[in-house]
């Protein structure tokens, strides 16, 4: 296991800057998602560690050893792809043992890796079969086991849960949380699925358009994100923003009355946005908190989520009911207090940093 430290580290193709100086300080066994959406520059940045793509400036450490010029099969380290890059005339075990045999590794100890890995990841049943014959979520384990069979000091993981469908995901999150606890070597982890780093960081890294937008454990950046963008990124469905002016105890929206805590307070006639999360937003009697009309009622099982319109911006509250509101119905929505986000409109920064 190691510690990863990335320090002033920027990326550029020709003229184009993809990262822009980007420091992140991993600890030994600490298991790190980068998350932000397409073109944010997390996958480029995952390569630079392994060694894929060559860094423009700054230093990249791994176990306190600076790696900028060191090759990829020298730093130590193993990478799961989105792809599996698994050898299909190769059965399940050779592909497992390949990097050992490259290593000149003796045979017995060979098996004893392979069987200690097919073990902990159910693939001993396995061994025998091709790539071929296995499903998707199969081959991703063997990917794992190939990696695991090497005993790196750093695991890396590109989107490696993309190929799978939406219920093996979930099993397969599970699997490579499980897996981290078990063997508590160092990850790094890129996903665009905000759910998948909420469920699975240790800390979560939030980028956007080649920077650092937040660093912290998932219910930090939940409960207190930095700017607007984190805030509309992490959560789903994502959180509700109405733009508005700033008065003593509320914010003016087109005229409508939202109620601000105390602990909110700025100054009189400042330009913010209004945040609130549908999980906080609770449907109540026409007359009550906040007007708002009905567009549709969305009905998942345990949670109906009822989409409406604040004056004109449209809103997504959360209702645990069973009388569900009619489209075009009027209703209440009311926030909860202590639960309310507010961000400058100009800067969209998080108004009570301080807080």
């Amino acid at each position: 296991m190691a510690s990863v430290d990335i320090s002033a580290i920027a990326k550029n193709y020709g003229p184009v800057r993809v990262l822009k100086g980007v420091d992140i300080a991993i600890a030994d066994g600490e298991f790190i998602v980068l998350v932000g959406p397409s073109g944010c520059g997390k996958s480029t940045l995952l390569r630079m560690i392994a060694g894929l793509e060559e860094v423009s400036e700054g230093t990249i450490s791994i176990d306190g050893a600076v790696v900028n010029e060191v090759e990829p099969k020298d730093r130590d380290i193993a990478m799961v792809f989105q792809s599996y890059a698994l050898y299909p005339q190769m059965k399940v075990k050779d592909n497992m043992s390949f990097s050992l045999r490259m290593r000149g590794v003796d045979k017995p100890r060979i098996k004893q890796e392979v069987d200690a890995a097919a073990g902990i990841l159910a693939l001993d049943s396995l061994l025998e079969r091709f790539p071929r014959q296995l499903s998707g979520g199969q081959r991703q384990r063997v990917a794992m086991g190939r990696a695991i069979v090497r005993k790196p000091k750093v695991f890396l993981f590109d989107e490696p849960l993309s190929n799978l469908d939406a219920k093996l995901r979930v099993v397969m999150r599970s699997e490579i949380r499980a897996l981290h606890q078990r063997l508590g070597t160092t990850s790094v982890y890129v996903t665009h699925d905000q759910l998948e780093a909420m469920t699975m960081a240790d800390r979560v890294v939030v980028m956007h358009d080649g920077r650092i937008e937040q660093i912290g454990r998932p219910l930090e950046l939940y409960d207190r994100p930095v700017n607007l963008f984190v805030a509309g990124f992490i959560g789903s469905p994502t959180m509700n923003f109405i733009k508005g002016t700033a008065k003593s105890d509320h914010v003016d929206a087109e005229g409508v009355r939202l109620p601000l805590p105390p602990s909110l307070a700025t100054e009189m006639g400042r330009p913010v946005v209004f945040g609130i999360r549908p999980e906080h937003l609770a449907v109540v009697a026409e007359g009550q908190g906040i007007p708002a009309k009905v567009e549709v009622a969305e009905p998942t099982g345990a949670v109906t989520y009822i989409y409406a319109h604040i004056g004109t911006t449209p809103v997504c509250a959360a209702y645990m009911g069973r009388d569900l509101p009619r489209p075009g119905q009027m209703i209440g929505l009311s926030p909860e207090p202590d639960r309310i986000h507010l961000f400058d409109a100009g800067s969209e920064a998080r108004v009570d940093q301080a807080r």
